[in-house]
């Protein structure tokens, strides 16, 4: 529990409240500060894998936390997104979408892990996620930014771009683990990653 990777990725978790708080502060101020703890968790993602496997400190505990932790903290800002209007209607269905993929992964990485299967990422799915990282911390800040940018409109695109990923990923991840549901596969005994797929 101690363990830098854990505490990194415990700190996603705390994060989670405080993005959530300054949707309720009217403030421009309160969006960038939103903006700029949603990349420090997302930093805090990339460094507890790394600090992880170089420090030889991976954990049940850690395989655990780490994908929850991204799952929430990504769920708590879309939900909160579309509750407060940062986005357009048509940018709730990439959003949806997104959210949707997120509980079909974690279903199908709990059966596997059942069976003992590992769930390698893609680099499509790594993609997918880092376009993610993008979308929202931008529209986070949203109409506040720049007004020259149309932040608002690049963070949309993004999370289109995202969605589309996702739903090319998901189907990947989704007709992988059919595989493993058929009553003739064999099951093998890979350990489970602990990067996000």
């Amino acid at each position: 529990m101690t363990s830098l990777p854990n505490l990194l990725t415990l700190s996603r978790i705390v994060a989670i409240p405080l993005v959530v708080a300054t949707f309720y502060v009217d403030d421009a101020a309160a969006r960038w500060v939103a903006c700029g703890l949603f990349v420090a968790a997302a930093i805090t993602d990339w460094f507890d894998g790394y600090l992880a496997r170089t420090r030889n400190q991976v954990s049940a505990l850690g395989r655990f936390l780490d994908p929850i932790a991204d799952k929430l903290l990504v769920a708590a800002v879309l939900l909160m997104l579309v509750a407060f209007d940062r986005v357009t209607k048509a940018g709730v269905l990439p959003a949806l979408v997104i959210l949707l993929r997120e509980i079909l992964v974690s279903g199908l990485r709990e059966f596997l892990a059942e069976i003992r299967i590992g769930m390698p990422v893609s680099r499509l799915a790594k993609w997918k996620t880092g376009i993610q990282m993008v979308a929202l911390p931008v529209l986070l800040v949203g109409d506040v930014g720049p007004e020259v940018l149309h932040v608002r409109v690049i963070g949309e695109i993004c999370l289109w771009a995202a969605a589309i990923l996702t739903m090319i990923t998901g189907w990947d991840y989704l007709r992988s683990g059919l595989k493993h549901m058929h009553p003739s596969a064999k099951h093998g005994g890979a350990e489970p990653h602990r990067a996000n797929p």
